[in-house]
């Protein structure tokens, strides 16, 4: 989950840290990766190959950037979860709030999700042709997982999904290409420091701080309305962080037009790649009544602990 934190100064890197927070990552995600697949350690490498691909790529397309521009950078920092549904909450790297202009800033926003999304839609387009459409009967500890547009454009490819009796139950690798999909949407929401905040910063410069306050507005408004509660803790982190950007050294620099298709484009994806309620339990019906609903997505877990009993 790539941010621009704030890099206090020019100071000698830390690797010892950052690397061993790499490994942990790679562990936590390998051994939810087994629950997945109902196998072995290793059959969770299933999952951990491609998500840790997609969030090393991400990363790395920002510090590279900031290598590139010269904006002092930490080493990206990987968060390990032991734990689903991913084994990780992504990874942070710390850049100088000096930017010098607004070039660095848009290139250093926009490379990670780019640089994500390429192995995301790789990995997508395998893991969804090497899932299977099934009947799913819900029960207790099963998770359903929703689906972006982007998403069911490609199993559409793949499969008939016009029958309401069979569900879409993914491939570990899938499962994995999900979450990739989710972590970089998520990113570019256009606000604060997350990726979709500097891109919209360098689009719109002074003038995105009252479009980041009516949109944070109806975000909340929409959280509030629909009961989606399990975003408030994601809103307290962004309020915490700040919802506007900071200004770089050089604003008044051109953005060019390049760039500036990029980014509107970059943001667009949102629309296609993020769904507002990503993880949630299906119901279970009640023995005497017929279950008039289907599932969007169920991993196939052998052990029972999120597929059936």
């Amino acid at each position: 989950m790539a941010q621009g934190e704030l890099y206090p100064g020019k100071r000698r890197r830390r690797v010892f840290l950052p690397i061993l927070m790499y490994v942990l990552t790679w562990i936590s995600a390998t051994w939810v990766g087994s629950l997945y697949a109902g196998g072995s350690f290793l059959s969770g490498l299933w999952f951990s190959v491609p998500l840790l691909t997609i969030l090393t790529c991400h990363e790395m397309g920002h510090f590279l950037q900031a290598r590139r521009w010269g904006v002092e950078s930490s080493f990206p920092w990987f968060i390990p979860v032991p734990f689903p549904p991913f084994g990780t909450m992504g990874a942070v790297i710390c850049l100088d709030r000096r930017i010098p202009n607004i070039r660095a800033l848009f290139d250093i926003g926009v490379t990670g999700p780019l640089a994500g999304l390429l192995p995301t839609l790789v990995f997508l387009v395998i893991g969804v042709a090497c899932s299977s459409v099934e009947p799913v009967t819900p029960s207790p500890g099963m998770l359903v997982f929703g689906e972006p547009l982007l998403f069911r454009w490609i199993s559409e490819l793949f499969f008939d999904r016009g029958d309401p009796s069979l569900d879409l139950v993914l491939h570990p690798v899938g499962m994995a290409a999900w979450t990739g999909l989710f972590i970089t949407s998520l990113n570019l929401m256009p606000l604060g420091q997350l990726d979709g905040g500097h891109v919209f910063y360098a689009l719109l410069k002074r003038r995105a701080r009252p479009a980041v306050r009516v949109l944070f507005v109806l975000v909340i408004g929409a959280v509030v309305l629909t009961g989606a509660w399990e975003w408030t803790l994601m809103l307290l982190l962004v309020t915490l962080l700040g919802i506007h950007h900071p200004p770089t050294a050089d604003d008044a620099m051109p953005l060019g037009r390049g760039r500036t298709i990029l980014g509107w484009l970059t943001l667009a994806f949102l629309f296609i790649g993020f769904t507002p309620n990503p993880i949630s339990e299906p119901e279970i019906p009640k023995p005497d009544r017929k279950p008039l609903y289907s599932l969007n997505i169920a991993e196939p877990v052998s052990d029972g602990l999120f597929g059936r009993q």
